[in-house]
């Protein structure tokens, strides 16, 4: 049976459509989970997917706040996402400063966008106790709360979020770039076969070393993402300047875990144990390697 492969339809996952268009569903199936990392856990959680490519902290302060859903199994995007800060065209919000005590759009609790804005009171000196939340689900349902005022802003990936900012829908007041890596890879620790997972890892990486190439960044990458995407060209060469891949999507930087978790805890979203973290407890060592 093919693994299913919970993904966002986002341009980073563009290798990983790649590979999808020269697999045909031999050895797995895309499942799509346009409300993000969320409802990629919610849907491992459920049984409706084995596989999740999704982002850093809610992966890793999920199974430190005890998810037993799934464990890590592999990197796919080596470089920090840049989150915009979101407001609505008409708000009186003019930076990210104005937030402070407002409440603050989600797309689920557990989300990157959740997390993130625990980042973002760190980084702003908030207390992180006094961050209120709405959850709207969805950039659609994002974008429709700060325009009816019901939330102050929302956090949100800065070129997917762009095209609705340059519709008039929203507008900029300022960015986070996450203190981390921004995607790994999850499998359910039993339904998924770690051989399966280890070969559909082996494959991904082929696809990502393609698109991280230089001669397609120059070639393939903008028409590919052009056509299925429909971004301007414009946007689609600025994030290539921003974003690199690993070069083994079966490994992962041990620091990568335990710097995302040191800040995780700083923000307020995980507690560390009386006697720390075990490492290796957020990864499924058959699959893959901490470096």
């Amino acid at each position: 049976m093919p693994l299913r492969i919970g993904y966002v339809r986002e341009h980073f996952s563009s290798p990983l459509l790649q590979f999808a268009d020269k697999d045909a569903g031999q050895t797995f199936t895309l499942v799509e989970c346009p409300s993000g990392t969320g409802q990629l856990i919610s849907r491992l959680s459920n049984d409706e997917i084995d596989v999740a490519i999704a982002l850093t902290d809610p992966l890793i302060s999920g199974i430190a706040n005890g998810s037993k859903a799934y464990k890590l199994v592999g990197s796919f995007v080596s470089t920090p996402l840049n989150w915009a800060v979101v407001t609505g065209t008409e708000s009186k919000y003019k930076s990210i400063s104005d937030l402070k005590g407002t409440t603050i759009g989600i797309s689920r609790y557990g989300s990157g966008s959740y997390t993130m804005a625990y980042v973002m009171a760190l980084q702003h000196g908030w207390p992180v106790d006094d961050l209120k939340f709405q959850v709207n689900n969805d950039i659609r349902g994002l974008i429709n709360s700060v325009s009816d005022g019901s939330t102050s802003a929302f956090m949100w990936e800065w070129f997917t979020t762009k095209p609705f900012v340059d519709g008039g829908e929203a507008r900029f007041i300022g960015s986070v770039p996450t203190p981390w890596p921004s995607w790994l890879i999850a499998a359910h620790p039993e339904r998924a076969n770690s051989e399966a997972v280890s070969s559909f890892l082996t494959g991904l990486t082929a696809y990502v070393n393609a698109f991280n190439s230089e001669e397609s960044r120059k070639t393939a990458n903008v028409p590919f993402i052009e056509q299925k995407f429909g971004y301007p060209k414009e946007d689609i060469e600025a994030w290539l300047k921003t974003v690199s891949y690993p070069q083994d999507c079966s490994e992962i930087p041990t620091n990568v875990i335990t710097d995302t978790l040191s800040v995780l805890e700083r923000a307020g979203v995980v507690k560390r144990p009386d006697n720390g973290f075990d490492i290796d407890s957020f990864v499924n060592k058959e699959v893959v390697k901490l470096t």
